[in-house]
């Protein structure tokens, strides 16, 4: 958005987990660019066959399906379900495969542009965006505010730790607020 419109007046911008370069080569990308780019249509029954299954069930499989997460929110349960919908799920198939298509190479020029603008929150573990993405970006940009999780938050913290990341950003804005 900052490359595409300079003049947008942004004060900060935080990227959680950013899958902003390499993400088909990354651990995870390599399982799921064949799927997403080639194999994405064979899915599409199972999805079909679901989203004719009645509201209760559609919970109660959702619920099963998370089931290992430390703290399951419950607010996530509606959202998911409405991915049984054969439209939502080809659609966010195909954005998916276009994401591993399009998102190569690290936008440097503008990240350099905006860097004081600019929070980075890269996983420990994530599988989209490895710990080599951060140690790669924090050598580029070494006066950037570039951090690394050792809160043990995953790439899809919004299923089980929402708020307390929710939390962290709003104390890191509070932060740069009272500092400038």
């Amino acid at each position: 958005m900052m490359k595409r419109d300079p003049e947008l007046q942004v004060v900060k911008s935080v990227l959680l987990f950013p899958t902003i370069e390499r993400m088909a080569i990354s651990p995870k990308g390599r399982i799921l660019t064949p799927v997403l780019c080639r194999l994405r249509y064979v899915a599409y029954v199972p999805v079909f066959l679901l989203s004719l299954l009645p509201l209760s069930l559609k919970a109660a499989l959702v619920k099963f399906a998370l089931r290992a997460l430390r703290s399951l929110d419950l607010s996530i349960i509606p959202a998911t379900i409405s991915l049984f919908n054969i439209d939502c799920a080809a659609n966010a198939m195909y954005m998916g495969s276009q994401e591993m298509i399009q998102v190569l190479g690290r936008d440097n020029s503008t990240i350099g542009e905006n860097l004081d603008k600019l929070i980075f929150y890269y996983g420990a573990t994530d599988q989209w965006c490895p710990v080599q993405y951060y140690h790669d970006i924090k050598r580029d940009f070494p006066d950037g505010n570039i951090r690394l999780c050792g809160k043990g938050f995953r790439h899809a913290f919004v299923l089980d730790a929402g708020k307390e990341v929710a939390s962290m950003v709003a104390e890191w804005i509070r932060d740069d607020v009272e500092n400038s």
